[in-house]
């Protein structure tokens, strides 16, 4: 009997044969790699609830997990909005005060268990409804205040109808401001003409929709589960420590275009090179609350972060006279230096006994101290020389700015200082080398600030600055989070903090921090001044021209006249990329960026 091995071996052999003269595409391919961006964040987040969150860290994250009508094109230089969930821009009509929107069909939200294992279309009530929660008195959003500015028939008295009551807000009552008039039609009226407001459309992380059956189902912890139509989900977070975003497998077939100016040559290249790549173009995006920043650039420097703004206290040697260092360039790594659209602030309490109100007094304490404070000398010493001396709110590349303007908000004049601290008698009495307050009572000036390397070199700087002028200092240490908390509720004195711009419109960065009826949201100094609020109605209401730059102009004036904050520097970013990170680009007035870069293998 004969064996039937070396038959199934010939068999075996032939199989394999043939196999192998199959063609390429015929034959199995090796998984693709998971593309993974990886990135810090400088400071601890704080809710992933749009309503609730109101810091850059948490409002970055949500701008990928969220979607509003309108976005700013990603290469487009100057800024231009553009439709994200919307078919179109808005129709407008009866002098700005009716804004009709339809919505592009077939976008959904991201699978979640509130969906019940039913696709779920976003539709003109959701952003109805998520406008709608701003107002809800029960969820006390800091942003509120805002979203009231912006004028909406009925809003207001939706939250007055709740807060009477003692109910819940009832998200079902219609009311002439926001309306689904069907499926796909969101309408919006407002009170006063806004010529702007298609700007106030843009932004996920402020005007993203969420479905109310997930904020149903998560209740007080829908800030920990945010669900929305963009372009990652989150998929772990560790709070204080480590966030993970995955691509959304059911986002909607979205492709990388851009309108890129024709003599934009760093644009135009990245069109020609991504034009019609489908977006996201990375898997999963892996975030690191590293807020020191020695770690966070030795985690670059080792290749576990892929991009990183160099911190003030590294540029000296990442980019010595502006230019990238050799060991960097000799590793491919890049960089990318811009003029941020953004401003660094001190803050003083209005209602601070020892500093606030617009008595004359205290105003000339507050310019003392803005006088005495030098911000080129902070420039130079911590931020690497890295950014110019800001002269108002306004920043650059919006409406109302201007290069030429000049104010002592700009000026270092201890001598000056000195002279209005000695007029309006903050005198030394006790000769213990401290002035007193006019009524001799003692004078301490309570700078709030965060326990990390950068923070620290800065209170060194300005406590000898004030120590100068004969200021006694005392500085109040906590967690960015904590303060934040703390300054919302009007309990800091003094306190720096920072904003970038997120629209071309002046007005929204450089006024709004100081209107009136935004005080203890926008407004965390809880500066009042009538001629400043009619002001800052009257810019709202105009459309763009030579007469309302002149109006923006004279708020700057009043800005710095009474000096409820000190505008210290616009800064100057110097990001530097790892080589595989591709097709990176500062967002102008957008946080979007990471759906738009790619990863070499």
């Amino acid at each position: 009997m004969q064996s039937s091995r070396p038959h199934a071996l010939r068999r075996w052999t032939v199989q394999l044969c043939l196999l192998m003269l199959l063609p390429l595409s015929l034959q199995a391919a090796p998984p693709a790699a998971i593309k993974v961006l990886r990135l810090p964040l400088e400071q601890a987040e704080t809710s992933f609830d749009p309503v609730r969150a109101d810091d850059v860290y948490s409002l970055r994250v949500l701008s990928h997990v969220l979607e509003a009508l309108y976005h700013y094109d990603y290469l487009a230089r100057p800024a231009k909005l553009v439709p994200l969930t919307a078919a179109a821009l808005p129709e407008v009509a009866e002098d700005y005060k009716c804004w009709t929107i339809r919505l592009r069909p077939g976008i959904f939200f991201a699978d979640d268990p509130a969906f019940g294992g039913k696709p779920r279309e976003l539709v003109a009530a959701d952003y109805v409804y998520s406008f709608k929660r701003y107002a809800d008195p029960a969820l006390s959003s800091p942003r509120f205040a805002e979203w009231l500015e912006a004028g909406i028939l009925g809003l207001q008295g939706l939250r007055e109808e709740a807060l009477r009551s003692g109910k819940p807000m009832d998200y079902g009552r219609e009311i002439a401001g926001l309306r689904a008039l069907d499926r796909y039609t969101l309408q919006i009226r407002l009170a006063e003409p806004r010529p702007r407001f298609a700007q106030w459309l843009a932004g996920n992380d402020k005007a993203g929709a969420l479905a109310p059956e997930v904020v149903q189902a998560y209740g007080a912890q829908i800030g920990e589960h945010p669900v929305g139509t963009g372009p990652f989900r989150l998929a772990e977070w560790r709070r204080s420590s480590r966030l993970v975003l995955e691509r959304n497998p059911g986002y909607r077939e979205r492709y990388y275009d851009a309108e890129p100016a024709p003599g934009d040559a760093e644009g135009q290249a990245l069109l020609a090179r991504f034009k019609g790549r489908r977006l996201p173009m990375v898997d999963r995006v892996e975030l690191s609350v590293i807020v020191q920043n020695q770690p966070r650039w030795l985690a670059f420097l080792n290749g576990e972060l892929d991009l990183i703004e160099v911190p003030g206290d590294f540029i000296p040697k990442a980019v010595p006279l502006g230019r990238l260092a050799p060991h960097l360039r000799q590793r491919g790594i890049r960089l990318y230096r811009s003029q941020k659209a953004d401003v660094t602030y001190m803050y003083f309490n209005m209602r601070s006994p020892a500093l606030g109100g617009n008595a004359p007094d205290k105003v000339a304490l507050r310019r003392a101290i803005g006088l005495g404070l030098d911000v080129a000398r902070e420039i130079r010493l911590t931020r690497g020389g890295q950014a110019i001396l800001a002269q108002s709110g306004v920043v650059p590349f919006t409406s109302g700015y201007d290069e030429r303007f000049r104010s002592e908000s700009g000026e270092h004049d201890p001598a000056k200082a000195r002279a209005l601290l000695d007029t309006y008698g903050y005198r030394d009495r006790d000769g213990d080398g401290w002035r007193e307050q006019p009524d001799g009572s003692p004078l301490v000036l309570e700078i709030a600030t965060q326990p990390d390397d950068f923070s620290r070199a800065q209170d060194e700087l300005r406590k000898k600055d004030l120590d100068a002028l004969g200021l006694r200092t005392r500085f109040v240490t906590a967690q960015w989070p904590e303060q934040l908390k703390a300054a919302r509720a009007g309990r800091l004195m003094i306190w720096q903090l920072s904003e970038t711009a997120v629209n071309p419109d002046g007005q929204d960065l450089g006024m709004r921090k100081l209107y009136g009826p935004e005080a203890g949201s926008t407004n965390l100094s809880y500066f009042r001044l009538p001629a400043f609020d009619a002001l800052y109605e009257r810019v709202t209401r105009l459309p763009d021209g030579p007469e309302r730059e002149a109006a923006l102009h004279e708020a700057k004036r009043l800005q710095v006249a009474y000096m409820p904050l000190k505008y210290m520097t616009h800064r100057i970013g110097n990001e530097l990329t790892q080589p595989r990170l591709q097709g990176y680009r500062r967002g102008l007035f957008s946080q979007e960026l990471w759906h738009y870069v790619d990863l070499a293998p």
